[in-house]
């Protein structure tokens, strides 16, 4: 089977675990890592057996696909560069911080003719695959989302880092335009 080289560009909480989950997909090859701080970039480098890289053009020049798991202040400058440079660019939700980042990242992914693809990982959930072919007419859908809190994603509001995961769902499973959206956040 031919495998793809992949980067992971960010090894933070959630980029730690893209570099597990890369390494144990078969037709995968994770060529290195890269992080800001050289050492956590080293430390999951060495817990994966691949290479540290020193800097994103280096990993870049490695890779034919990137997974960029950074702060979602960084993801356009990221993937503006991968996507330039001809790499099939994932980026974890949300995309960008402005809708005209996001749009600008799409044109640039036709221009290039490289895939781009979002963090929506939870469309890909056994249990809402199951649901595909199944026909569904909602007429309300509430959704509560309750964790502990975890400060590793505290640079967007948690409507972005989390519960974009339900509004996607949502709508994907209803197929409809959104009529009206309520929302209430409380501390537990």
């Amino acid at each position: 089977m031919k495998q793809i080289p992949v980067g992971i560009i960010g090894v933070g909480h959630l980029g730690s675990l893209h570099a597990k989950m890369f390494s144990q997909i078969a037709g995968a090859a994770v060529v290195g890592v890269y992080d800001i701080d050289p050492g956590r970039a080293r430390s999951v480098a060495d817990e994966l057996g691949i290479p540290a890289c020193k800097s994103r053009e280096e990993l870049l020049e490695r890779s034919q696909a990137v997974s960029i798991a950074t702060p979602t202040g960084t993801h356009f400058t990221i993937a503006q560069a991968a996507i330039a440079a001809g790499v099939h660019t994932f980026v974890e939700k949300p995309i960008t911080q402005t809708v005209e980042e996001a749009q600008q990242l799409i044109d640039l992914s036709r221009k290039h003719k490289v895939k781009l693809q979002v963090g929506h990982i939870e469309r890909f959930n056994p249990a809402l695959l199951a649901l595909k072919g199944i026909q569904l007419r909602p007429m309300f859908i509430e959704s509560h989302r309750l964790a502990q809190f975890n400060p590793r994603g505290t640079d967007v509001a948690v409507v972005l880092d989390l519960m974009i995961h339900d509004i996607d769902i949502i709508v994907s499973l209803v197929r409809s335009p959104v009529n009206q959206i309520d929302a209430n956040g409380v501390a537990v």
